[in-house]
């Protein structure tokens, strides 16, 4: 019988942990913000690592490495339209009138905006993106995309700000891909464009975005990840955003529904059988990174 690690305890799975347990494994479960010198102390001994938040910084030993990619990808595109909806119709300030004085009567201030019509800019399109830009032309939205690796998408991001009502974010995070859109993209926005990021938070130049906001130079955004997580009211950099009526602030949950989470406890005991009866893990995942690996893995997709 093996012993497991999992990291990130605070997201439970109880099929995954119930299962292992059950087969005879000794599970071992860590805390969020578990630091590297404990998380290397626990892995002493150990043959299998669930993680999802934890950084994981060594790769030298080639130990084969394999994610979970599309138990969430409709889940996070529905996330990411949601809360496009919600900004064009100023749900968040009409909600907070609503829970302070009971009542909202038709004044400039609510006005909303129509989605059909608009132009939707999408930071890559990946299958969450194009999942996305399906949704967008259901509402007759004219959609476009930026993305270096998919043939015909624009090729200049800033000039396919500027034509954006709202801009989307929906590109994987690396080097290439950090501050993509810092203050120079944010300056190219439309005063009346509003920006969604449901990938990760550090594509954004956060601390642009914030001053972006505070200025007045866009419109709004709806916020789903941030480069340290948690967010906090007090002592965190982006703080202030908690004051601002016309951001959308969400707990990095627009992946968490009931059906996301039971395909994602499925196919992670999936490759959990894998690595215990000693096969390779099946790799479904698009990423570079991953599929580079020679050692240990299988490619599916």
């Amino acid at each position: 019988m093996a012993r497991i690690v999992r990291t990130d305890r605070e997201l439970e799975l109880p099929g995954v942990d119930a299962a292992l347990r059950a087969a005879g494994h000794e599970l071992v479960l860590l805390p969020d913000g578990v630091t590297e010198e404990i998380l290397a102390k626990e892995m002493r001994e150990t043959e299998l690592l669930l993680m999802c938040y934890t950084p994981v910084t060594a790769r030298e030993r080639g130990i084969p490495v394999v994610n979970v990619p599309e138990y969430a990808e409709e889940t996070v595109a529905e996330g990411a339209f949601a809360l496009m909806m919600a900004l064009a119709r100023n749900h968040q300030r009409i909600e907070k009138a609503m829970s302070q004085d009971g009542w909202a009567w038709p004044e400039p201030r609510w006005l909303g905006s129509d989605l059909s019509g608009k132009t939707l800019g999408l930071v890559g399109l990946g299958r969450i993106g194009t999942g996305v830009a399906r949704m967008a032309a259901a509402f007759r939205m004219r959609v476009l995309a930026f993305d270096p690796y998919v043939k015909g998408t624009a090729s200049d991001l800033r000039a396919m700000l500027a034509e954006s009502d709202f801009v989307s974010i929906h590109c994987v995070l690396n080097s290439e891909t950090r501050h993509l859109v810092g203050e120079a993209e944010l300056r190219a926005m439309k005063p009346t464009a509003c920006l969604i990021n449901v990938s990760r938070g550090a594509i954004v130049d956060e601390a642009a975005l914030v001053k972006a906001l505070l200025e007045k130079r866009i419109a709004g955004a709806a916020l789903d990840v941030y480069s340290q997580e948690p967010l906090a009211r007090e002592g965190h950099p982006l703080s202030a955003l908690y004051e601002m009526d016309n951001v959308i602030l969400s707990p990095h949950l627009t992946f968490y529904t009931r059906e996301a989470m039971a395909r994602l406890e499925a196919d992670t005991l999936e490759r959990c059988r894998e690595v215990l009866e000693g096969r390779p893990v099946t790799v479904r995942s698009r990423d570079p990174r991953l599929r580079a690996q020679t050692r240990g893995v299988r490619f599916a997709g």
